[in-house]
């Protein structure tokens, strides 16, 4: 079983557990309300709009460590994104995603995909990591990377999953036997 579902982070002042997540690809975002990617939020709602939620979830990480582009405090942070994107996916506790104090999940998810050139870090705001329903990471996309093209990704990772599963059902269904 994955690492991944032993994780959590900090919604507010709940405790975020990753165990919810397990058989779902789940995508995650280090954001900022200020950065000039912050459009992204529109395209990253159209995403979770269009796969369902028992299948697929967005966890949005919000981050200073990036020309300090973020809101201080969470409950701006929701309400602002809310407002302005009218997003409905999870945000999460601010969180550091790189250096000594680099949060937990952002330490499980460079290891498990490198960047550019093998570099681990996280390069700016809006970088993108993809997590298959077995919590494992297999893909991580720049910051420039609109998330409209990784709409055909989750896809693709939705249909394979969804294959296994009926394969799976088919090969432990009892067969029937016909009597002549």
């Amino acid at each position: 079983m994955s690492q991944f579902y032993e994780l959590s982070a900090l919604k507010g002042q709940s405790e975020y557990l990753f165990s919810q997540l397990r058989n779902k690809v789940v995508l995650i975002v280090n954001v900022a309300s200020l950065c000039g990617f912050s459009p992204q939020y529109d395209e990253l709602q159209h995403l979770y709009d269009v796969f369902p939620h028992d299948e697929f979830e967005i966890l949005a990480f919000p981050c200073h460590q990036f020309g300090d582009q973020e809101l201080d405090n969470f409950d701006d942070i929701r309400e602002y994104v809310a407002s302005r994107f009218k997003v409905s996916f999870p945000i999460l506790s601010p969180v550091q995603v790189n250096g000594e104090k680099t949060h937990p999940v952002f330490k499980y998810i460079k290891e498990g995909k490198s960047g550019f050139l093998g570099f681990k870090g996280v390069r700016w705001n809006f970088e993108k990591f993809l997590i298959d329903p077995n919590g494992v990471v297999v893909g991580r996309f720049l910051s420039g990377v609109a998330p409209a093209l990784l709409e055909p990704v989750i896809q693709m990772i939705l249909d394979r999953k969804r294959a296994n599963e009926k394969r799976e059902q088919e090969i432990s269904a009892p067969k029937s036997t016909s009597s002549l």
